[in-house]
């Protein structure tokens, strides 16, 4: 059975009637065309005529046809038959050359609700975008958080225990992965999905770009996600790997692509002396953990970098604005800011031990700023000291326990 994906649907269900056009992104595969149906579903069951909702998969060979802005013009006219409101369903938008202006234009002239979908972060940022500024609103689609992994498995009737993290520290989210049980299927299910996002996404709209090349330095920057980024690092991995050069320029043009096509999120800093942040990319996030492991297909649980990927992307979820903390002496993991309040986040598998304790504790001491701090481990026992609270990370992403912010 499909999840109904309530922490996105919360978000969206405000805008069903308006006439913004609702932009719902996000990595292939993550859920956005089953949000779509949702949603779908939701307008229905409100009695509204099934007549009056259009869906058009622009990935589905039926409608191949519609290649540019007036292809789409003509065939949702066809599809509208009076004044009343029409719901139109656009799954995967990109597909269409200058699709905007047919959007700009059903809005403009038309009593329509828009719902589209698209896979690359540009697709509202190009020249023609600026027909429908101000006219749009987004909304990212991430895979399954750990707690729709557990609602997932319980409405399928599965076995879900807390042990699972490690499942999902290793294979990450995708809902398809977990039609498979055994950990080959799953990793092989995860790199064709890998390199199917790489040749959709990407290598179609860059001439030239050499896959292997794309793959070796794409899977090396996932691997390493979390880590202070280094050009130079890359540099060198590829050439002691490949016994060949690659520019600075070629790296940097390759992370962009990461982040057009959602494989990545860049994190900016935030400074806790000046209480400024900055926009500037220092640290990269995957969007699914499974996309980290399939370089190696194994995963060292003490790497702290996979759990911190993970509260990144659940605080993203949530809504936080998330910036990396920068000290006079060192760095927070996290300052996470929702509607103008923030919180620190210590990120760590185990601070039990009284090294590992000092070190994830004690990062706050630079730190004046009265906002509440917290550490985050897998370790079960309360250790919060200090006025810092400690939580432990499954409460957390189970929503058993919430985050104070002011």
């Amino acid at each position: 059975m499909r999840l109904k994906r309530e922490i996105y649907l919360r978000q969206i269900r405000p805008y069903y009637e308006t006439d913004l056009i609702k932009v719902i992104t996000g990595v292939r595969r993550a859920g956005k065309s089953i949000l779509l149906d949702t949603i779908k579903d939701e307008i229905l069951q409100k009695g509204v005529d099934g007549g009056h909702i259009v869906y058009i998969n622009l990935e589905d060979m039926d409608f191949d046809y519609i290649m540019t802005a007036s292809d789409l013009n003509r065939e949702i006219k066809s599809r509208v038959a009076d004044t009343e409101k029409y719901y139109i369903f656009l799954d995967e938008i990109q597909h269409v050359a200058e699709f905007e202006k047919a959007l700009a234009s059903f809005r403009a002239t038309m009593n329509v609700s828009l719902f589209v979908t698209g896979s690359n972060s540009t697709l509202l940022s190009g020249e023609l975008a600026t027909l429908l500024t101000g006219r749009t609103v987004e909304f990212e689609v991430l895979p399954f958080s750990f707690f729709e992994v557990k609602a997932y498995l319980e409405l399928n009737n599965r076995e879900f225990h807390e042990d699972m993290i490690y499942d999902y520290l290793k294979w990450g989210g995708f809902p398809l992965r977990f039609d498979f049980r055994e950990d080959a299927s799953i990793h092989r299910y995860l790199t064709n999905l890998y390199e199917s996002i790489v040749n959709r996404d990407i290598l179609k709209k860059s001439k030239g770009m050499d896959k292997k090349t794309f793959l070796d330095i794409s899977l090396y920057i996932l691997a390493n996600a979390g880590k202070e980024f280094s050009v130079d690092n890359i540099i060198e991995y590829y050439r002691k790997n490949n016994h060949k050069e690659i520019s600075r320029r070629t790296v940097y043009n390759y992370l962009d692509k990461m982040k057009k096509a959602f494989l990545v999120h860049g994190v900016g800093r935030y400074y806790t002396t000046g209480k400024t942040a900055l926009k500037n990319r220092e640290k990269y996030y995957a969007s699914d953990m499974g996309f980290r492991t399939i370089q190696t297909n194994t995963i060292h649980f003490e790497d702290t970098f996979f759990l911190e990927n993970i509260v990144y992307n659940e605080l993203r979820v949530r809504g936080y604005t998330v910036f990396t903390g920068k000290t006079y002496k060192g760095e927070i993991d996290f300052v996470a800011i929702k509607e103008g309040k923030k919180c620190f986040i210590q990120v760590s598998y185990l601070c039990a031990g009284p090294e590992t304790a000092e070190r994830e504790f004690g990062a706050y001491k630079p730190i004046e700023d009265a906002s509440p701090k917290y550490v985050l481990s897998l370790d079960k026992v309360d250790l919060s000291r200090n006025g810092i609270a400690h939580m432990n990370i499954i409460d957390f992403l189970l929503y058993k326990k919430e985050l104070a912010l002011t």
